[in-house]
């Protein structure tokens, strides 16, 4: 199991590398685009979350679970009212239909494990998806973005997704 997980970890961390390309092109996502990415990745890491904590009995992994259900959908009511009050729509875009499509195939192949294998491969998830997310807002996301409170706004979700990648790695570990 070791070996798949690790294997689902790194697919989660190449599809985010990836699947950037489309936007990145020319001279990077709009606004509206980037609204729509960054909600998008923390709805999936929500719908993460509620998987982990309807399939694990891991106490840490639990706990893990409920600090990204809460952190994430804290984060994702803050993007919603940002968009409501700068009038912004976001747009779908190529990116997000990626991240959603990964999250898809990767929620079908955790559905399947169950128990220490489960709580394994759902902890190396976390990590390669968070390190791709701060990746991306660090290289891309922020540096694109014209609003100064949309970045503003990513800046707060890169420290807080930072940590959760580091509390992910450290679960992953001692898993």
């Amino acid at each position: 199991m070791t070996m798949k997980s690790s294997l689902l970890a790194a697919a989660a961390a190449f599809a985010i590398a990836t699947v950037a390309a489309p936007v990145l092109a020319d001279s990077g996502p709009t606004d509206a685009q980037i609204a729509h990415i960054a909600y998008t990745a923390g709805a999936l890491d929500v719908a993460a979350a509620k998987q982990a904590l309807a399939k694990s009995r891991n106490k840490e992994v639990r706990e893990f679970a409920s600090t990204m259900l809460r952190d994430h959908e804290a984060v994702n009511e803050k993007a919603l009212a940002l968009v409501k009050k700068l009038g912004v729509t976001p747009e779908d875009n190529a990116t997000s239909a990626a991240l959603s499509k990964q999250a898809a195939e990767t929620h079908d192949k955790l559905d399947k494990l169950s128990g220490a294998a489960f709580d394994e491969a759902y902890a190396k998830n976390e990590a390669a998806y968070h390190q791709a997310v701060n990746s991306a807002l660090k290289g891309t996301l922020i540096p694109s973005a014209d609003n100064a409170e949309l970045k503003s706004l990513l800046e707060t979700g890169l420290t807080l997704f930072s940590e959760h990648q580091q509390h992910a790695e450290h679960l992953a570990a001692g898993l």
